[in-house]
């Protein structure tokens, strides 16, 4: 989809698309990493070279500790300003001690070290650019969620990365960004195991609010054992997993269908409900979901996210009405390559 059709918002066909019989939007109606409606505005701006939006938007979410719409926000704006960033070097220019100019360069300076080929070089450069969006703004959870990710990065000690997450918790103690990062360090991708993750997610999950993104935990860490061969000794039981996608479908039912908010989660949850071949709770996530996909979990094994995420939608489509929701082999392999 074109990256103006997802900055103006949902999808505008001349003439009302025929609506398929399983209550999904047309292939051609849905729409890869939408934006909501406060985030929208600030992108088409930074596409004109005009940082207000984007200062005003995250200057609210400072001032309201609006902290997990405060992360993803700063992680879309670096996104953007990955590929062009003039905008991102004018707003700090103009206000160089700006606390959220300096969140979002710290973000895109973390992701470019993260994807380059000097990758521990380049953390330890952009350690004093961390410690100044933290310092700039103390009561911001996000600049330690960044530190978290950079210590991961750095192979840092555990007792250090417990220090950190220490100071994540005094700030907020259930910012989702943080608890992910935290959940990442503690996998069998990086120094824990699949066990020891689905404990620190479950035990999370079980302190939060009931509307907290911080339920969605442990369907990450079901993911994480799902999308990672090998024959770890500490993989959890099915049942774990069932569990943890139980939860997630609780949560997304606390969100109204069809919003960009809650679609990565619905989306992520789709994946691991196809993995364990439960076919009626995916179509009805692939409904909430309505016209909106997301890259991750999609783009986790290359290739195009919006064709996986089709491609999904089909099998789920081939499933049913036969599936009674769980047990009907479809002979083909899970995750997707």
């Amino acid at each position: 989809m074109s990256l103006l059709r997802a900055l103006l918002g949902g999808p505008r066909p001349l003439r009302p698309a025929a609506q398929p019989a399983d209550g999904l939007p047309p292939d051609d109606a849905v729409l890869l990493d939408a934006p909501d409606h406060r985030l929208g505005p600030a992108l088409v701006a930074a596409a004109l070279g005009d940082h207000v939006p984007a200062a005003r938007l995250m200057a609210e979410t400072r001032r309201c500790a609006e902290w997990d719409e405060r992360d993803r926000y700063a992680v879309r704006l670096a996104a953007f300003a990955y590929s062009r960033d003039a905008w991102l070097t004018g707003w700090l220019a103009e206000a160089p001690g700006d606390p959220d100019a300096l969140l979002v360069t710290a973000q895109l300076a973390l992701r470019r070290a993260w994807e380059s080929p000097a990758r521990a070089e380049r953390l330890h450069e952009i350690e004093p650019m961390i410690r100044a969006a933290a310092e700039a703004a103390p009561r911001d959870p996000v600049p330690w969620r960044l530190a978290l990710d950079h210590a991961r990065g750095t192979r840092t000690p555990h007792h250090v990365f417990a220090a950190l997450w220490e100071q994540a918790l005094r700030r907020s103690a259930h910012h989702f960004g943080c608890h992910l990062s935290a959940l990442e360090y503690l996998s069998a991708r990086w120094y824990g195991s699949h066990r020891t993750g689905f404990d620190f997610a479950e035990q999370a999950a079980l302190d939060a609010r009931p509307d907290s993104l911080i339920q969605a935990l442990p369907l990450r860490a079901a993911l994480a054992q799902m999308t990672m061969p090998g024959g770890d000794s500490a993989r959890v039981p099915e049942d774990r997993i069932d569990a943890a996608a139980d939860l997630a479908i609780r949560l997304s039912a606390r969100h109204a269908a069809a919003d960009p908010w809650p679609a990565e989660l619905r989306n992520t949850l789709v994946y691991v409900l196809i993995g364990r071949e439960r076919w009626a709770a995916a179509l009805d996530q692939l409904r909430l979901i309505g016209p909106y996909a997301t890259s991750f979990p999609w783009a986790g094994a290359g290739g195009d996210p919006l064709s996986r995420f089709l491609d999904a939608r089909r099998r789920v489509r081939r499933a049913l009405p036969g599936a009674a929701g769980r047990g009907v082999r479809t002979g083909r392999t899970w995750p997707p390559g």
